[in-house]
């Protein structure tokens, strides 16, 4: 049988600046798709397995406007670091350097210690404030509902906020830690309410709305502002000690 997995492979569209694309070959397509990341500005274009790579790049190519005009609108990636202000709970909070062995907030600071591991250490620190803050949220809106979560996962999607299994375990993403609270507290009832309508029915959104009235707010909120969030590198580091 024939494999359905895409086979990858990249061209440059020329200009200033050239940009990479990534092609990608897939059985199962069955048209041109070409996608600007709202995350980390990556463009890729899918093609069916039978297309010629000739008309796929022509296809690219009449599109180029279209993809720069996409990538001026996304996000610059920021790097998380000593000297910058990361958000936390919807506000920036300045990165100083700290004594110790871990990141650590206090009195609106975050004190990490210098060195190559800086973007780590302040990602578990968002870590540890996001499953506090889920954690509570989560056990609010299930009581509410009369439901019982199951097991709660943080993970860094790039493409959702939070999931819920048919088993009733929740997934969030880290992330939300620096989105206002009320944007959190508003995933948080999203995946819950999966608890009771698991799919996006009109019940399931009667139900969400039940829980967080201001959903459609939130939604926009993350829609338009969340790739910002998805947009702060924790795993770089630091640009003046990488090696040559």
């Amino acid at each position: 049988m024939l494999s359905s997995k895409p086979t990858v492979s990249t061209h440059v569209l020329p200009g200033d600046p050239p940009v990479e694309v990534v092609l990608r070959r897939n059985r199962r397509a069955k048209r041109f798709s070409l996608r600007v990341s709202r995350t980390d500005g990556r463009v890729s274009l899918s093609l069916p397995a039978w297309a010629p790579e000739a008309e796929a790049l022509a296809f690219l190519h009449d599109r180029a406007d279209w993809v720069r005009h996409h990538l001026d609108r996304a996000p610059a990636p920021q790097l998380a670091r000593i000297g910058a202000s990361i958000p936390v709970c919807g506000v920036l909070r300045p990165v100083i350097e700290g004594a110790g062995r871990t990141a650590r907030f206090a009195d609106g600071t975050i004190h990490v210690p210098a060195g190559p591991r800086e973007g780590p250490r302040l990602r578990a620190l968002l870590t540890a404030l996001a499953r506090e803050r889920l954690s509570r949220a989560v056990a609010v809106h299930a009581q509410s509902l009369g439901r019982v979560p199951g097991r709660l996962t943080l993970r860094d999607p790039r493409s959702r906020w939070g999931s819920c299994s048919a088993r009733g375990d929740l997934m969030f993403s880290w992330r939300l830690i620096m989105a206002p609270p009320a944007v959190l507290d508003y995933v948080a009832a999203h995946e819950v309410a999966h608890l009771a309508e698991m799919n996006h029915s009109p019940a399931f959104w009667s139900l969400c709305r039940r829980l967080c009235p201001e959903t459609d707010a939130h939604r926009r909120w993350l829609r338009a502002q969340g790739p910002a969030l998805l947009a702060w590198n924790f795993d770089t580091e630091r640009e003046d000690q990488a090696p040559c």
